[in-house]
């Protein structure tokens, strides 16, 4: 029998307009998403460019539109295992990692002044720990807690389940897997930063004081590890001065063959996180082109204003670092031909947008030799988002609003 139903996979800013978008003219949508919560890398974000945007400020907007629509179901800790059937009937098998946190919790905080055991926290990029009971952010959706009691010692989760007075820490919590009956599939499965290990001659990710572009977004972050405040890892000393390293494994046969779109923007809005912090700090920007399309311009412009930011085109070829954890830079400038080894407080690494689904196989899903989803639209398969192309925030919801209607098309009249 013929479904109208829609399934998206990936709850970030693509997939939640989709699923909106398709919801609010009257079909049945379930997100699914693995994450603890829902947003995606827009909610890792400090600002989001061209109006310097919060991301609570769009993703709050889409959760209460979310809240307030009963035919979005989303189910977060969650993956598609298995796709079987045709356009306008498919069998989708999901499995959802237990939370151990159920509806009940409040998010007071009481069960994680109770933990002990710390991890990296994923969230913030390794920047700083997590206790084995957590919330990923503060504008987190859901608003609830997750308990990972992995290598958590008995009498630690005994005093974390205690600690809540609203009974909301469930032990025996347990994965689940159920089936989804749809007639079409939105994949929006997003981006992951290119890893900074592959990077052997920009220092591997082991030099301490040289950090991803992420990594910079969340120390500029007011609900970041340093609550907004910009400072050196090693030390957590303020910069005088900062380097941004452009196409750092991206445009590079040995890494990311393309162009990752939004980097040169990123770095330039990291300018200007910058300038609030230090207004008199040094900053240079190492790039092979800058790149701002269509209306981004007008921001180039006006972040290149800056008198004490300097541009230099040449290629980055090494990092390495002195005694006392400062980055060296060896470049040679492209304009003069001149080598030369230039020593900072930090550098940047403006890495690229890798496909989510790059090295993973995904059911039923057909990607490119980059890992981007290939679309099968007379299979009722859509792409959208970063899933599809590197794209900035505005071009993911578009791209969205249009897988929506992509998808709706597949299952009108079956």
């Amino acid at each position: 029998m013929a479904n109208n139903s829609i399934l998206v996979v990936g709850g970030g800013f693509a997939g939640i307009t989709a699923a909106l978008e398709a919801a609010e003219v009257g079909y049945e949508v379930f997100i699914v998403e693995t994450n603890p919560y829902l947003g995606g890398r827009v909610a890792q974000l400090n600002q989001y460019f061209p109006k310097l945007c919060p991301p609570s400020c769009g993703l709050e907007i889409q959760f209460q539109r979310i809240k307030n629509n009963p035919l979005v179901h989303f189910y977060t800790m969650a993956e598609v295992v298995s796709v079987s059937g045709g356009p306008g009937a498919y069998d989708v098998k999901i499995k959802q990692r237990p939370r151990y946190v159920n509806e009940r919790c409040t998010a007071c905080g009481d069960c994680e002044k109770a933990a002990r055991t710390t991890v990296d926290n994923e969230f913030e990029f390794g920047l700083c720990k997590r206790k084995a009971v957590f919330k990923t952010h503060s504008f987190a959706f859901p608003h609830r807690y997750v308990l990972d009691p992995k290598d958590i010692p008995a009498d630690e989760l005994s005093a974390i389940q205690a600690a809540c007075p609203y009974e909301a820490i469930d032990l025996n919590d347990a994965e689940k897997t159920f089936d989804l009956n749809v007639g079409s599939i939105v994949y929006a499965t997003g981006w992951k930063p290119y890893d900074l290990k592959n990077l052997d001659n920009l220092g591997s990710g082991k030099l301490k004081n040289v950090v991803s572009n992420m990594q910079l977004e969340r120390l500029a972050a007011p609900n970041g590890p340093t609550s907004g405040k910009i400072l050196r890892p090693s030390d957590g000393k303020a910069p005088k001065s900062i380097a941004f390293v452009q196409c750092a494994g991206s445009r590079d046969q040995n890494h990311l063959n393309y162009c990752s779109y939004i980097c040169c923007m990123a770095s330039l809005k990291h300018v200007s996180y910058i300038r609030k912090n230090y207004p008199d700090a040094k900053v240079v920007i190492y790039y092979i082109d800058l790149r701002t399309p269509g209306r981004y311009d007008k921001f180039k412009k006006r972040i290149l204003e800056d008198d004490k930011l300097l541009l230099v085109k040449g290629k980055v070829a090494k990092i390495v670092e002195d005694k006392h954890k400062n980055p060296v830079v060896t470049v040679e400038n492209a304009v003069t031909g001149i080598k030369s080894d230039e020593t900072f407080d930090m550098v940047v690494l403006a890495t690229g947008m890798q496909p989510t689904m790059s090295g993973q196989k995904q059911p039923f899903a057909g990607v490119d030799e980059d890992g981007f989803v290939l679309a099968a639209e007379d299979k009722g398969v859509v792409a959208a988002g970063c899933a599809k192309s590197p794209l900035d925030v505005m071009k993911s919801a578009q791209s969205g609003t249009g897988a929506a209607l992509k998808a709706i098309q597949n299952v009108v009249g079956r």
